[in-house]
């Protein structure tokens, strides 16, 4: 595809930009923001991906491993604002996620320790960490906030902070999981997932491109799993004073 034949796919922007200024949804001004931070963003990143990937150095995916984290982090802690300690919970969660999933692909040589592999696959897992991330912290204070009554009440009655904030953190566990358990569930029927689509377009064999989309669907299963959990199990406990109170 050429930058001229790219241009012209610009008509798919106009679209929503006439159907904003037609019902006037005042949506203009961010579609054209969103549109020009993605073309710029996505260039950059093209360009120092070929650098990489022709390096093919530790250091270099170390450092686009770093940079996904701090922006997927700084993104994220903003759902969970009353979260004390929310942005070291969120890079620890992530680091810990990145290195579980590398670790296995890595270890049992299910994908080689090369850039082109490492990078793209960690994209995906950070990202979709970050998303389970914001589903699950807006969720969770908006629980934490709807039983404080309750909460406050199985504390005084001798309840310790984890039974008191359980049905509370086991509901955002669930309801963050949802839409990843529940879009498995229609995939390959209702959609074509983006990796597989990519692939087959660049006129990869359509089994082998099913082989790997699998790979990143059970990839991103334990992601949204061990991302829900581990998060909630580091941030409730923050959620409570030394004498076992709700915190304000």
């Amino acid at each position: 595809m050429s930058f001229l034949t790219l241009s012209l796919a610009l008509v798919f922007v106009l679209i929503p930009l006439f159907l904003s200024k037609t019902l006037k949804l005042g949506l203009e001004k961010d579609t054209i923001i969103a549109t020009i931070r993605s073309i710029i963003q996505l260039l950059a990143v093209g360009y120092v991906l070929t650098f990489v990937f022709a390096a093919d150095h530790f250091i270099y995916i170390l450092l686009m491993i770093i940079l996904m984290i701090t922006a997927a982090t700084h993104n994220a802690r903003k759902k969970g604002a009353t979260i004390r300690g929310i942005t070291w919970k969120l890079v620890i969660t992530f680091v810990f996620v990145e290195a579980l999933t590398q670790g296995i692909l890595i270890g049992f040589k299910i994908t080689p320790a090369e850039a082109q592999y490492i990078i793209p696959i960690s994209g995906m897992v950070i990202g979709n960490s970050m998303v389970l991330s914001i589903l699950f912290l807006n969720r969770f204070t908006a629980e934490i906030e709807s039983r404080r009554d309750e909460t406050e009440l199985i504390l005084s009655l001798g309840g310790t902070p984890k039974q008191a904030i359980h049905y509370s953190l086991i509901t955002a566990i669930k309801a963050s999981l949802i839409p990843t358990v529940e879009s498995q569930k229609t995939i390959g029927l209702v959609q074509l997932p983006g990796m597989m689509s990519g692939q087959i377009i660049a006129g990869a064999d359509p089994i082998q491109a099913v082989q790997f989309q699998l790979l990143i669907l059970f990839l991103l299963l334990t992601t949204a799993a061990v991302t829900s959990i581990m998060l909630g199990f580091l941030s409730y406990p923050t959620l409570f004073n030394t004498r076992m109170q709700l915190l304000k």
